[in-house]
């Protein structure tokens, strides 16, 4: 009898094992909704020299009769491995919730702050071919800039990848957060590199005409 209860009791913690293991593995990458949100959090916060960091306003609420409620989303995401299914519809819903997520976050709106003032002469940088952007979506000489940039301009673009850093890793945290995830190091690492180069591809996309871009092959080229 009691052979046989502890043969149970051996089987219940192997199923409670493999379950949390699914719960820590098994993460989706909603790409379509995180390309969408990256996109509606330019639109949003990205405007050039309106004011200096730390002093922007959070985005107007959209009104409660024409939000998708999160609630809903919630409720409409369930535990252990049925996760993946929830969010594999990868629909506008699931990009609005994490806009909002992201755009809730301090840290998300003092990278924006701090890149909308940047803006300016990173965008006068881009135009004379002296910086453009890698394939992680960072900002970079290009192999073919003919001058090596000026100690501020080298502090500019430092100060501008590590806000874009940031804003990658609030993706992976909101995307998780809304997965109902534990944030844990393995969690994060599965949505990190898909939320930079997701991110990337959103940048490479804006990028203006004449710019220089570092395609996922390596390759530069002049969009």
């Amino acid at each position: 009898m009691k052979g046989r209860l502890l043969t149970s009791l051996l089987a219940l913690a192997c199923f409670l094992f493999s379950a949390c293991a699914v719960i820590t593995v098994n993460v989706y990458f909603p790409e379509k909704a995180a390309k969408e949100a990256y996109k509606s959090l330019d639109d949003m916060l990205l405007k050039p020299g309106e004011k200096p960091a730390g002093e922007s306003a959070p985005p107007t609420p959209v009104p409660l009769e024409q939000q998708k409620p999160q609630s809903r989303l919630f409720d409409r995401v369930p535990s252990l491995s049925l996760v993946a299914q929830a969010w594999a519809a990868d629909t506008d819903a699931d990009a609005d919730a994490l806009a909002v997520e992201l755009s809730s976050m301090p840290e998300v709106l003092k990278a924006y702050d701090e890149m909308s003032s940047r803006l300016p002469r990173l965008t006068a940088l881009f135009n004379s071919g002296a910086i453009g952007i890698s394939k992680q979506g960072l900002v970079v000489a290009p192999p073919s800039a003919k001058a090596k940039l000026a100690p501020q301009d080298e502090s500019l673009l430092a100060a501008e990848n590590q806000s874009r850093k940031t804003v990658v890793m609030s993706m992976a945290k909101a995307i998780l957060k809304l997965q109902k995830q534990k944030e844990t190091k393995e969690a994060l690492n599965q949505v990190l590199g898909r939320a930079a180069a997701t991110f990337a591809e959103t940048k490479r996309e804006a990028a203006h005409p004449g710019w220089w871009v570092q395609l996922p092959n390596d390759r530069w080229v002049q969009k």
